[in-house]
């Protein structure tokens, strides 16, 4: 079993950056597909950002030019810069980790609170 642990949420006013980090609890494949998600309040949980093992990155078109999603291999890794940072990216967001062929490998973490201020 792995455990995903993140860090590095908090209270931020519009336009301010945080950096989001997750770690895991042991070293995992470089094939695993890294991600954030994030859930806002009477919302589903939604995909923000993810990256696979050679650096190939998807986004939520809401967060495009804004957040960017790096990971690093040997450290079993991954972060989320966010920058510009609006109220409607308040929510819990959580990272991610699965295999991209066995979907009994997809382990989440505890989430951390990102909360935007106007």
């Amino acid at each position: 079993q792995v455990q995903l642990v993140e860090s590095g949420g908090g209270l931020v006013q519009a336009g301010g950056s945080l950096r989001l980090s997750c770690a895991a609890s042991r070293t995992i494949s470089s094939l695993y597909i890294a991600g954030w998600y994030r859930q806002a309040p009477g919302k589903q949980r939604e995909l923000v950002a993810d990256i696979n093992r050679s650096g190939s990155t998807n986004y939520a078109d809401s967060v495009k030019g804004r957040f960017t999603i790096s990971r690093d291999n040997t450290e079993s890794t991954v972060y989320l810069q966010m920058n510009n940072l609006k109220p409607d990216d308040t929510a819990v967001y959580y990272c991610n980790a699965r295999h991209p062929f066995r979907g009994e490998y997809n382990y989440w973490g505890q989430g951390t609170q990102v909360t935007v201020s106007s």
